[in-house]
């Protein structure tokens, strides 16, 4: 693996992919992402602009770079926001991947490692392993299923890598549900969490490790990777609580119906990760390692903030 290029390299997991990439190999990285220019002024990263929902831009920047594997993390993931803007969540999550395999066929070796969601299932069952059926309850989900679909069908070596419930700090990021929750821990009033939702927690950090793991080798298919406990949102939100030392006593449990979200979700998408675990040998954090960890992220983050302060 001498040159990569990631897609969506501004979203929350291609930061820390870059960075972990940079940190861990010798590789060449080529950061992309539809903005002009990157926050990032890092020696081993370099940029280029890219739309991934024009052709002709991807295939011309991948004929150029030649890239050994692009690890494509672009995606469009308000799950809300695609069941009104269909159109775009649909030139976003599938003709992106379509026109990433038109250009890769050209080149004589390169692997696409795409990054997938629990959402193509129903969540109806749980403990989904790479063989369950899927079976999406919104359009985020069937968007995403077809994405996985033009992948199997391209002709072009690929690694689909499901996943769920991301959290952890970057530059510029969406609100994750760990940052949601401590904003309104501060706050001090109650506020109520679903309980009827379960899934596992993956810290970024794990994940942009396991992705690093799996471009090293040559394996291809599907691996669900998460984090190694199941929890509701309401659990999650407690925990969260007493790791940061606040209040868990103002969060009370609620039902998904209350919120009237525009889009169905999945209850229980709960993975099986054995695959992963037993051919690398190493699982992700659970619950209570993975917030030690973001919370140390944090506490770091705001000691470089204050001294950057004082020395302006």
């Amino acid at each position: 693996m001498k040159k990569v290029l990631i897609t969506g390299a501004h979203g929350l997991l291609g930061q820390k992919i870059s960075l972990i990439l940079a940190r861990e190999s010798a590789a060449e990285i080529l950061m992309t992402d539809i903005q002009r220019s990157t926050p990032f002024d890092v020696p081993r990263f370099d940029y280029h602009q890219l739309d991934v929902t024009r052709l002709g831009d991807v295939k011309s920047l991948i004929a150029s770079y030649r890239p050994d594997v692009i690890i494509n993390t672009a995606a469009k993931t308000d799950v809300d926001d695609c069941e009104i803007q269909r159109q775009e969540a649909w030139r976003v999550n599938v003709d992106s991947v379509k026109h990433l395999v038109i250009a890769v066929r050209r080149l004589e070796q390169c692997r696409i490692i795409h990054v997938s969601t629990d959402y193509v299932f129903s969540g109806e069952e749980g403990m989904y392993s790479e063989d369950s059926r899927p079976n999406p309850v919104n359009y985020y989900g069937k968007s995403k299923l077809a994405a996985e679909n033009v992948l199997r069908t391209g002709g072009v070596d690929h690694l689909i890598v499901r996943t769920q419930l991301l959290y952890g700090t970057g530059v510029n990021i969406r609100k994750n549900f760990v940052l949601w929750t401590l904003a309104m821990l501060k706050q001090g009033k109650p506020f109520g969490v679903v309980d009827d939702q379960v899934g596992n927690p993956t810290l970024v950090d794990d994940l942009a490790f396991a992705i690093l793991k799996l471009a090293e080798t040559s394996t291809s298919g599907l691996y669900h990777v998460a984090g190694s406990e199941a929890v509701s949102r309401y659990q999650w939100a407690r925990a969260i609580a007493m790791v940061f030392g606040l209040d868990p006593g103002v969060i009370y449990p609620i039902k998904t119906a209350e919120l009237n979200q525009l889009a169905r979700r999945p209850m229980n998408s709960t993975f099986v990760t054995l695959k992963f675990e037993s051919e690398f040998g190493f699982s992700l954090s659970n619950i209570q390692k993975g917030l030690e960890r973001f919370r140390s992220q944090l506490q770091q983050g705001a000691r470089l903030f204050q001294m950057l302060n004082r020395s302006n």
